[in-house]
């Protein structure tokens, strides 16, 4: 019996020491395997998250940025210990005592499961889930589990605490795009990461475990529950004292939400974005964090902006009211009071353009509701309407659009006047004569209305713009700006050009000629220096649009860019040197490297006798020309005005002896600005309004004095066929 007994145990200890065998070799094969399939420990050395490529202006200000992921890296350093323990008490109460897992954490997040019957709490540490965030995937399978904890294992005996804990505040998702807690910290209080308060940051340590379920914007309740929680988790922990605990769970989440506003530069910023992506591929410019150093200067952007919307708006209003943009009483709404509009969601500030609701009608007054604020307007905010009284334009429950004169946030007033938003569109761009740097660049009214941007895409008909560039062949070939030419009737081949006003005076100078941008003059002239000359010129001048050999090219039949004629007009303030335009200074990788670097590409195009006779013709233009009204700037400047066919296009490019910009102003559809709606009329004005901030306070230049040279030795070419001339008629502007 005894020897039965010990054959039976023997047998039983051997069946359970094979299947103890079995088991742990088992067990020690699916750790081999997964353990094999796992990420190197040090790959987390060259792991880089996905950082927001940034663009600076010429003064290091933040203009614009690219990412898929809003996410700003912080170092160790930069983390305020308030922060650090609210994560760690909420999230993972033993981090500083264990190796990657909690084992007395996952017993705990074990049992609340099964009393539940459904998971309502994890056991993962700070560590795996950064193991998760970072390599793996947030899926619920055991065998992803089991890789979570290998990884979160190695990661704890290459890396310290600190590193660790830096690691995961950087990563993780805190909702509404915001990744890691600096950006959030941002975006939801308004704060950098180390100026947060014991209540700010429990809000944000508790968002982690489901950011939209606790979002302070979506489910305040929820948050300021969830808030507390944390709260309590610090105290029970001993990282605050129980009356800072309470004193900071009476005060409510206190949101300073940084609102989309306004791009400052978007056509600019936009211009960027594409040339990157076609240097350095989308990856490097949505997710490769790289430093973008522009030449936008965004005082001059602001002010290029402002005049150019403004003087839009002003065209549009000269051409009459058009009327509320709808009634939400016709639409069923009642409730005046209550309903909002999507452009209140932008800040409330004085210059800009927004929708209000008619609350009340009388005769000479309405009082108006915009966001939170309300104001009576009279007959004088509706002045330009030409209407007799409120009423005869204005009724209960309209939606109409006004001008924010002033604004008191503080007394929540706000003064209105009655606006419209212009049809019309424009362009500006501002550059920097001797470098070539743009310094403001808008391509539109409004770039959430069309991102087409017609400073640098848009080909149009340039008009008297052009002229000056056939002048210039004219004294490179050797005429001087008091020679004289005719102003009289004048037949090429069945090309009979006329003038803007219809008269003609008869002989006068090339510097009349030019100042009161006569056509006939014009045409004469480039039928005696000839095509080539013209040509050479342009071509010099870095204009890369096409012309054709037609006699009407000298009224500006062609089509060219705002910004390549813009930078021609550069040549003459700066010596006859013409500098490349650009839009960077410098590009740097995420560590800093520079990627390009550029400089200033001046190009000696016409000599500088010439560039300084071409500056006192075009001083002339504003002197007693079609541009008189620059005189008020009282400053040394030149420019021309253009006007195309039917007034479909109205320019002026201008410069200051530092500074050349460029207006243009017309619809997308080659229609009709107005009969009158000269290049003098609608875009000079805008112009001077640039040039009137840019130089505010500012010492005035002055220009180089013009070279008279003597008369030419040669005699002039011979006349361009005019049996090809396009009959075309380019009409001077006044």
């Amino acid at each position: 019996m005894r020897f039965a007994l010990r054959r039976y145990f023997g047998s039983l200890l051997f069946v359970a020491l094979l299947v103890l065998s079995i088991v742990v070799g088992a067990g020690a094969g699916v750790l081999f395997v997964y353990n094999s399939d796992l990420p190197q420990v040090e790959s987390l050395e060259r792991y880089r998250p996905n950082v927001v490529t940034e663009v600076y202006d010429d003064d290091g200000r933040v203009i614009g940025t690219f990412a898929l992921e809003r996410r700003i890296i912080v170092e160790p350093w930069q983390i305020p210990q308030v922060l650090k323990d609210a994560i760690v008490s909420v999230e993972d109460q033993n981090f500083y005592r264990h190796w990657g897992l909690d084992v007395y954490g996952i017993a705990r997040a074990a049992l609340k499961n099964i009393r539940a019957g459904r998971v309502v709490e994890g056991g993962s540490t700070i560590t795996q889930q950064l193991s998760e965030n970072l390599f793996l995937s947030p899926k619920r399978q055991w065998g992803l589990k089991l890789r979570e904890a290998l990884f979160s294992i190695q990661i704890e005996r290459h890396y310290s605490k600190d590193e660790i804990l830096t690691l995961y505040i950087n990563q993780i998702y805190l909702g509404h795009g915001m990744y890691g807690f600096a950006a959030a910290a941002e975006f939801y209080f308004g704060k950098n990461i180390r100026d947060l308060s014991i209540g700010e940051a429990a809000t944000l340590a508790a968002l982690p475990r489901a950011p939209s379920t606790y979002s302070p914007l979506h489910n305040p309740d929820r948050a300021l529950m969830r808030r507390n929680y944390a709260i309590d988790r610090m105290v029970a922990e001993a990282k605050i004292v129980a009356d800072q605990g309470e004193l900071a769970k009476q005060q409510p989440i206190r949101l300073n939400q940084t609102r989309q506003t306004d791009p400052l530069a978007p056509y600019f910023v936009e211009e960027l974005r594409k040339y990157l992506e076609e240097t350095y591929g989308a990856y490097a410019v949505h997710e490769g964090g790289l430093r973008v150093y522009s030449t936008l200067d965004s005082r001059l952007q602001l002010a290029a902006q402002s005049s150019l919307r403004r003087g839009l708006r002003e065209f549009d209003k000269r051409h009459g009211w058009r009327g509320a943009r709808v009634n939400l009483i016709a639409n069923g709404i009642e409730d005046l009071e209550a309903h909002t509009l999507p452009d209140w969601n932008r800040p409330v500030g004085a210059g800009n353009l927004v929708h209000g609701i008619v609350l009340e009608v009388g005769e000479n007054t309405a009082r108006i509701r915009v966001a939170g604020y309300i104001d009576e307007i009279g007959l004088p905010e509706i002045a330009w309407t030409g209407a007799p009284g409120v009423a005869a334009i204005l009724s209960r429950g309209d939606v109409a659009s006004f001008l924010i004169q002033s604004v008191d946030p503080a007394e929540k007033t706000i003064e209105l006047a009655l606006d419209q938003e212009p049809r019309v569109e424009g362009a500006m761009v501002v550059i920097e004569s001797d470098s070539g740097e743009v310094k403001a660049m808008v391509g539109g009214y409004d770039f959430s209305r069309s991102q087409f941007n017609r400073a640098t895409q848009a080909l149009r008909q340039t008009g008297s713009v052009f002229k000056p560039f056939l002048y210039t062949a004219a004294l490179e070939s050797g005429m001087r700006p008091e020679d004289s030419i005719d102003d009289v009737p004048v037949n090429f081949d069945g090309y009979a050009p006329t003038n803007y006003d219809g008269q003609f005076v008869g002989r006068i100078t090339l510097r009349q000629a030019l100042a009161g941008s006569r056509n006939v003059p014009a045409v004469r002239l480039l039928s005696r220096i000839g095509f080539g000359p013209l040509r050479s010129v342009v071509e010099r001048m870095g204009i890369g649009s096409p012309i054709q050999p037609y006699l009407p090219i000298a009224l500006g039949a062609t089509d060219m860019t705002l910004i390549e004629v813009t930078s021609a007009y550069s040549t003459y303030p700066n010596g006859g040197v013409r500098v490349a335009p650009r839009l960077i200074n410098r590009v740097t990788d995420y560590d800093g490297d520079i990627l390009e670097e550029n400089f200033a590409e001046p190009h000696d195009v016409i000599s500088e006798d010439l560039a300084a006779d071409m500056v006192g013709l075009l001083q002339e233009v504003v002197l007693s020309g079609t541009a008189t009204g620059a005189r008020r700037l009282g400053r040394p400047v030149g420019g021309k005005t253009g006007t195309t066919n039917d007034f479909t296009d109205a320019w002026f490019v201008g410069f200051t002896p530092s500074m050349t910009a460029g207006v243009w102003v017309g619809f997308d559809e080659k229609v009709s600005l107005g009969n009158s709606e000269t290049g003098g009329r609608a875009a000079l004005p805008i112009w001077i309004s640039f040039m009137e901030q840019a130089y505010e306070n500012q010492p005035v230049e002055t220009f180089g004095q013009p070279i008279s040279r003597s008369p030419p030795a040669r005699p002039a070419p011979a006349l361009v066929a005019g049996a090809n001339a396009e009959p075309v008629d380019q009409r001077s502007e006044r």
